[in-house]
């Protein structure tokens, strides 16, 4: 009997001397990645830096979906952590594979593997952020060159519908399943575009009808004409997009372009 535990006492003794040269090994080369890691993502984040791609997260700073908050996008400390990781775990597989560890190692390169969809992913959401906010600025642009109303709020819509988009092609990329939030946001989407254009065209249908006016009418009239809408008689002095003023002698009135669609208008000119 103390044969036998002197045996089993012996032999794992055996077992984890023999075994502490790849744990010395392991832990080397685990120190050493470490260290290499970093200061490769250190100089890639330096170099970014340098080369002035910073600019792009500064522009991303100022959409809508970071300018709220207390995040600050920097794309060369990203890309910095994304080497330093995926070094780190390439040298934590050569660390597992001396201790013969396949099951850890196995996970570690399934990680890795994966990097590259995640890397993938998270381009295409930074486009796809960089774009919406390009498209709300000339759709906001195009809204306040023409007069339309609530320029604003139709581009910030317009921001978070290509936004959502583009998140789900993300998260695609990311081989995440989207089959659910797809055919969810599709109907939520279409409720709230149906009741957005709804509400608005409910709320501004009177300046919208300033607005067709204006084109309609913006040929036939201008400033210093002599015109009669109604019991109004004078002179126009400034014509904008939802309106005209018209200078009567003895007071100035200001009336809805609508009105030169609805009523009949005299217009004296000089023979």
């Amino acid at each position: 009997m103390d044969l036998d535990i002197v045996k089993i006492v012996t032999d794992v003794i055996m077992k984890f001397a023999s075994a502490i040269p790849n744990l010395i090994a392991a832990v080397v080369i685990g120190l050493l990645g470490y260290f290499i890691a970093k200061l490769i993502g250190k100089g890639i984040t330096a170099v970014l830096a340098k080369l002035g791609v910073d600019k792009i997260g500064d522009k991303l700073n100022e959409t809508d979906i970071f300018s709220s908050t207390n995040i600050k996008f920097k794309i060369s400390s990203l890309v910095g952590t994304i080497i330093y990781v995926v070094l780190l775990l390439i040298f934590l597989i050569m660390a597992t594979d001396i201790l013969q560890m396949a099951t850890v190692s196995n996970t570690v390169k399934n990680i890795v593997d994966y990097v590259p969809n995640l890397i993938s992913a998270i381009i295409l959401l930074i486009l796809g952020i960089l774009l919406a906010d390009f498209i709300k600025k000339i759709v906001q642009t195009a809204c306040d060159s023409l007069g339309i109303p609530s320029g604003k709020i139709i581009a910030t819509f317009i921001f978070y519908l290509v936004f959502l988009t583009m998140t789900i092609s993300a998260l695609s990329q990311a081989k995440i399943d989207t089959s659910l939030i797809t055919s969810n946001m599709t109907v939520i989407l279409g409720g709230v575009v149906g009741a957005f254009a709804l509400g608005y065209g409910f709320a501004a249908r009177d300046t919208m009808a300033n607005f067709l006016a204006s084109f309609y009418s913006k040929k036939k009239i201008q400033i210093g004409d002599l015109i009669k809408l109604g019991d109004v008689k004078g002179t126009i002095v400034e014509i904008d997009a939802n309106s005209l003023t018209v200078d009567t002698g003895s007071s100035s009135v200001v009336i809805p372009l609508s009105k030169l669609t609805t009523e009949n208008v005299e217009i004296f000119r000089e023979s």
